[in-house]
């Protein structure tokens, strides 16, 4: 059996901490470094054995990993990649890939130039239930895609806000924490973003971002669809609560994405597959099935495929170009929403 590949990780909030729980339980990894700049993030890792710096240029300086994970706040993805890249060090960076799509192509190029493997934690790829969904839409189980539909509403309580100042400040938004996983399973499953138009509601907590926000979205097969999102309404029609993903989250057993085309309509994550009998008309019998799914943590499965990318038995499944794409059409949301104007996609 080969040995784990060393990761470093940088910054231990609430996802950090996930990723060294979850790397707890995938055998191709092993964390050996963490940095934050608090104290209870270096105690956290110190207390499962990991060795602590108080910054990641210390950590790079130690030479003790072979990969790093940068799970710090959006704005300092971009230049703290750049510092890993510079040493060579294949990324897994946490999404959004950088606060602005100006600096991810930055952090982009510097990557491709340089040969070294950038990953971005578009995590929700790496489930299984998404590859499922990716192999039904490619083979035609739904013919041509013509609409589609993804909502991400839910509560976040004010503790939230208060444990991490840093989300109620300028970028810190559902549209760009929350939509954009949303967002980037709709390129993923449905082809390339075009244009969008966008209506954003400013936040009733009295924050600096919207607290509500809604796009209508245009594909470039002409397929068009309404995509939405509030961290400010009650509902149990989001990832967080179908995808059985994380179990510190209650689930419903709703769906929250539905697509549908020529043939049928795929509803997600419940992986539930409609379709009229014999043939598609209205006045015909509908019915459905659903294939079986287990829950998992793609967290891990993301790790274990780092580790396959470092040993360059892979190419990352979520690029950083992928992921600069991703954010590109975040930000054409945003500016839509801003100017009241439609933005195309180049």
């Amino acid at each position: 059996m080969k040995a784990p590949v060393r990761l470093g990780i940088v910054g231990l909030g609430l996802i950090g901490r996930r990723h060294v729980e979850a790397a707890a339980r995938v055998p191709e990894v092993e964390i050996v470094a963490a940095a934050d700049a608090a104290e209870a993030g270096r105690n956290f890792a110190a207390g499962r054995g990991i060795s602590t710096f108080g910054s990641l240029d210390a950590l790079l300086a130690s030479s003790a990993a072979e990969g790093v994970i940068v799970a710090t706040p959006n704005s300092a993805h971009a230049e703290q990649g750049i510092a890993c890249v510079a040493r060579g060090l294949p990324t897994l960076i946490e999404k959004p890939i950088a606060a602005h799509a100006e600096e991810a192509r930055v952090l982009v190029a510097a990557a491709e130039e340089a040969g070294v493997p950038l990953l971005v934690g578009h995590h929700r790829r790496h489930n299984p239930l998404i590859a499922a969904a990716k192999a039904a839409i490619d083979r035609g189980a739904l013919g041509e895609i013509r609409m589609v539909q993804a909502r991400c509403w839910l509560f976040k309580p004010d503790g939230y806000f208060e444990e991490a100042p840093w989300r109620k400040a300028q970028g810190a938004g559902p549209v760009l924490v929350n939509l954009i996983h949303d967002v980037d399973l709709m390129r993923h499953l449905c082809g390339e973003i075009v244009r969008v138009q966008a209506e954003a509601s400013p936040a009733r907590r009295g924050y600096a971002n919207e607290d509500a926000a809604a796009a209508t979205i245009r594909f470039s097969s002409g397929a068009l669809g309404v995509i939405s999102v509030s961290d400010a309404a009650v509902s149990p029609w989001s990832w967080e609560l179908t995808a059985r993903e994380n179990p510190a989250y209650a689930q419903t057993g709703e769906s929250c994405y539905e697509i549908a085309g020529s043939k049928g309509a795929l509803s997600l994550p419940d992986l539930r597959l409609w379709r009229h009998e014999p043939e598609p008309d209205w006045f015909s019998p509908i019915a459905s099935a659903s294939w079986p799914r287990a829950a998992v943590d793609p967290l891990e499965a993301q790790l274990g495929h780092f580790a396959a990318v470092i040993r360059r038995e892979a190419t990352p499944l979520v690029s950083g170009r992928e992921a600069l794409k991703t954010l590109e059409v975040v930000e054409a949301i945003q500016e839509a929403a801003r100017t009241g104007c439609a933005v195309r996609l180049g």
